[in-house]
C-alpha cells in the first residue's frame, strides 16, 4: 500500500517450516518481498550462512550491480552472484548446507528439530514447576526465556542483579553456556537448544547448574 519493502527476519525460526505442524510461523510472510533464514542457528551447519528468498531478484540487481569496466563479462544467461549484494566474491557456503541436506534429509532434520522443541518444552515444564522460578515468555520453538525470582517484593535491580549472578556462575563452570537478554526492560536467562548433539542429559545438567547456583547467589 505504502510502497515499502516488506522484509521477514526468520533467521533463527524459520527452520521450523520444513516442520507440518510449524507451517503456520511464515503465513505472515505471504506478502513480504524478502525473508531470511541462517541455517547456521538451526539446520545443523556451522557459521556463517544465510539464505535469502527475494519474491523480485531484479530488484536486487538494479540496486547492487555494479558495471565497472574491469567487471564487464561476454557470457550470457548466466547469474552473477556478484550483482545480488555488496560482496564481489564469496566463498561456497551453500556446499555446507547441501552436506546437511545430504547427510540427514528432510526427514532427519524433522527429527532433529522436533527433538530440539521437545527438549525446550521440558525444560520449561522443570521451571514452572520450580518454586522461585518463572518463565517469562512464550516459547512454541526452541528458546526458552526465565528468571529466578522467589521473592516477588524484590527491588527490580536486586533482582536482575540475582540472575546475573547465576548466569556468571553457570557459566563459569565451563560444562554448559547459556545467555541473557531483555524483557520489558528486565535482565532474563536464556537457553537456546539448536546444536545437533544436545541431549536430554544436557539440558537437565543446565538446569541443575542453575538451581545450584540459585541457591548460593
Amino acid at each position: 500500500e505504502r510502497g515499502v519493502w516488506l522484509h521477514v527476519d526468520a533467521a533463527y525460526g524459520g527452520p521450523a517450516a520444513i516442520l507440518p505442524e510449524f507451517r503456520w510461523l511464515l503465513d505472515p510472510a505471504h506478502d513480504a518481498d524478502s525473508i531470511v533464514v541462517n541455517p547456521h542457528k538451526w539446520l545443523f551447519v556451522p557459521v556463517d550462512l544465510s539464505v535469502l528468498y527475494v519474491r523480485d531478484p531484479e530488484v536486487l540487481r538494479r540496486a547492487f550491480s555494479l558495471a565497472a569496466d574491469y567487471l564487464v563479462t561476454f557470457e550470457t544467461g548466466v547469474h552473477n552472484y556478484m550483482d545480488y549484494g555488496l560482496q564481489l566474491g564469496r566463498r561456497f557456503r551453500a556446499l555446507k548446507l547441501w552436506f546437511a541436506l545430504r547427510t540427514y534429509g528432510v526427514h532427519g532434520m524433522q527429527e532433529r528439530l522436533r527433538r530440539h522443541i521437545a527438549l525446550a518444552q521440558e525444560l520449561a515444564s522443570w521451571i514452572e514447576a520450580e518454586p522461585g522460578w518463572q518463565v517469562v515468555a512464550p516459547h512454541p520453538l526452541s528458546v526458552v526465556c526465565f528468571r529466578y525470582e522467589p521473592d516477588p517484593a524484590e527491588d527490580a535491580a536486586a533482582v536482575d542483579a540475582r540472575n546475573q549472578a547465576i548466569l556468571d556462575a553457570v557459566n563459569a563452570t565451563g560444562e554448559v553456556f547459556l545467555s541473557s537478554t531483555r524483557l520489558h526492560g528486565r535482565l532474563v536467562l536464556r537457553v537456546a537448544i539448536g546444536n545437533e548433539r544436545t541431549t536430554r542429559d544436557d539440558v537437565a545438567l543446565a538446569w541443575d547448574l542453575l538451581r545450584r547456583a540459585a541457591s548460593e547467589a
